[in-house]
């Protein structure tokens, strides 16, 4: 939280302290904590998330990255694509399918792989905002040790849901300070070109003002718990939530600039950070799970409701 309060740079291994790092002190036996987590901490190892792929991506029980374990070793072979910083990381973390045949969730199990190796292949994706923060990574023979599994056999999904309540709940307590500096800068824009007079702007900036605070609150809530079921329950509208106001916050930062908002940089504003914050927050309520999807778990696994139906393939 300091960190970002500050405004220092993105860290690259938020996905190593925020995600794999707590999913293996859930999962992973002592061998495994002493074996990654020391490199995590010291910043030494750089994580990326190996779940999305062209055929699976909300839908992420559908993945077809196939491991085969010989002579001790797991042998991956797929593709994921949307991995995020995977041209800087050391490790990745795959959801691949390890029981031949098997279908949606069962089967899948979670792996722990070395990024340095000849069978992985990183291949950059240019953004529209001419960042290359994502990127597709074909897994061909692929190794990793027999004892690199995270849970048991067959078990991948529980530990990739347990993961994903952490992305999608505690682990933005950080974030949250970054979409703080956001909000302050649009108030400071506001104030600066006199949209801060405007009733209807300083609604809407007050309507943010309270989101932001609505979801540290829960947020911290969440971090208080240790009842994973319980975190994963709460995760399921937290998602949905922070990803819709941040969305939301970029169309108020777009409107605030104004005709200032169409140039990303040399304006007279001292916030050339925010014509990019609305083109990046759109993809908030894709990744991890697009909103539509979300609703679905809402309505399934936290309320209990029917599933929604399913047309024939």
């Amino acid at each position: 939280e300091e960190y970002a309060r500050a405004g220092a740079p993105n860290r690259i291994n938020h996905i190593g302290v925020e995600l794999a790092g707590p999913t293996i002190l859930a999962f992973g036996s002592e061998e495994q904590k002493a074996r990654y987590l020391p490199g995590i901490a010291a910043g030494e190892q750089i994580w990326c998330q190996g779940y999305s792929e062209p055929g699976a991506g909300s839908d992420l029980a559908n993945v077809k990255t196939k491991a085969i374990l010989e002579d001790g070793q797991w042998v991956v072979n797929g593709q994921k694509v949307w991995t995020s910083l995977a041209h800087y990381s050391d490790m990745i973390f795959v959801v691949a399918r390890t029981e031949e045949g098997s279908k949606g969730p069962k089967g899948l199990s979670f792996l722990l792989m070395d990024m340095d190796q000849p069978g992985i292949d990183v291949r950059p994706i240019r953004q529209m905002n001419g960042e290359a923060e994502f990127n597709e990574t074909f897994l061909t023979d692929a190794r990793c040790p027999a004892n690199a599994m995270l849970g048991a056999a067959g078990e991948g999904w529980k530990v990739a849901m347990a993961l994903l309540a952490f992305e999608r709940g505690v682990s933005t307590l950080g974030q949250q300070m970054q979409f703080r500096n956001e909000l302050d800068a649009v108030i400071a824009a506001a104030k600066a070109n006199g949209k801060a007079a405007d009733p209807v702007m300083r609604q809407r900036i007050a309507g943010a003002e309270i989101g932001l605070r609505l979801m540290r609150y829960g947020a911290l809530r969440m971090l208080s718990g240790t009842d994973l079921a319980a975190i994963d329950g709460a995760a399921l509208t937290y998602k949905i939530q922070w990803a819709t106001w941040r969305r939301d916050l970029g169309e108020l930062a777009m409107d605030v600039l104004g005709q200032e908002g169409e140039l990303a940089h040399g304006h007279e504003y001292r916030w050339p950070t925010l014509p990019n914050l609305y083109l990046f927050s759109r993809s908030d309520t894709i990744y991890g799970g697009t909103n539509q999807i979300q609703r679905n778990q809402i309505a399934e696994r936290g309320l209990g409701l029917p599933r929604e139906p399913r047309g024939n393939a």
